[in-house]
């Protein structure tokens, strides 16, 4: 594996302002959401909606990605990103949830998820994770991708590369009147075959209006996820894979999710929409 120094918290520039004219989700300024009580299958105004939320999340990734090299900043992503979404009239769904200070995460190297940027420099051989979620005309649309910068050493090229597989093979696998165990027990039986930990507290979830439903999507083979899915149910997969453990540190921030080992991990994610014979991707550029 890469023989880079763990990583270490960087300074925090301001919170990021957004016009007046763009609507905010209702989470904006408090301290937590308010739970989720409507339903889980949405009707066709409400999946088209998320399409445009989607579409505009994804290009908001890649256009941040763009600008992925050693020395560049990860709060130089967030800035691109975020301005990509005021630009395109969405709000940055992150910035304001519970508490989060900037318009996506960026997860480096050992960092499994919720990643703060800040001064934080890229180096040559980081892998970095860039999750987007945009909120546009009352829904949210959400993606995440783990990128290569520079010359990147080929154990976590390979963690990449599968990681990205384990979740198209998820979604292969949902289909209406399935449990929703089956796409969890997709992603565990892959990644054993590499020998790979699978993340198991941070999971999918339901989107909708809602950022998080209250809908779980675990990576893991569950005996407890027996919801049947059903067309018109919305939801996102992102398995995070490990070179290691699956178990994981937080750091002092309350958000940035590292593993135990500090061995590096990968994740990918995707918002989905269950149709009549299996799934469409709402998060396309």
């Amino acid at each position: 594996m890469s023989g880079q120094s763990l990583l270490v918290p960087g300074e925090i520039t301001p919170v990021r302002s957004v016009p007046g004219n763009i609507r905010r989700p209702e989470y904006v300024g408090k301290p937590a959401p308010t739970p989720y009580t409507g339903p889980e299958i949405q009707d066709a105004d409400t999946i088209e909606r998320m399409r445009i939320a989607g579409r505009i999340a994804a290009q908001a990734m890649e256009e941040a990605a763009k600008h992925i090299a050693p020395g560049v900043t990860t709060d130089e992503l967030d800035r691109v990103a975020h301005e990509f979404m005021i630009d395109h009239g969405a709000y940055p769904s992150t910035l304001g949830y519970r508490g989060f200070p900037k318009s996506l995460c960026s997860s480096l190297n050992e960092v499994i998820c919720h990643g703060i940027p800040d001064s934080t420099v890229l180096r040559d051989g980081d892998i970095v994770n860039l999750d987007v979620t945009a909120y546009i005309n009352g829904v949210h649309g959400d993606n995440n991708a783990t990128y290569l910068c520079g010359d990147v050493d080929e154990e976590s090229r390979l963690l990449v590369e599968r990681t990205r597989e384990s979740l198209n093979r998820a979604i292969k696998a949902v289909k209406p009147g399935r449990q929703i165990n089956v796409i969890g027990r997709v992603i565990e039986s892959y990644a054993k075959r590499f020998g790979y930990g699978v993340v198991r507290d941070f999971t999918g979830h339901g989107i909708n209006s809602s950022f998080h439903s209250g809908l779980i999507i675990p990576h893991y083979d569950s005996p407890n996820a027996t919801t049947v899915m059903q067309p018109g149910m919305t939801f996102t997969i992102e398995p995070m894979l490990t070179l290691g453990t699956h178990e994981y540190d937080m750091w002092e921030d309350g958000w940035t999710v590292v593993t135990k080992d500090r061995k590096r991990t990968a994740q990918f994610e995707e918002t989905l929409v269950v149709t009549e014979t299996g799934a469409e991707i709402l998060t396309l550029p």
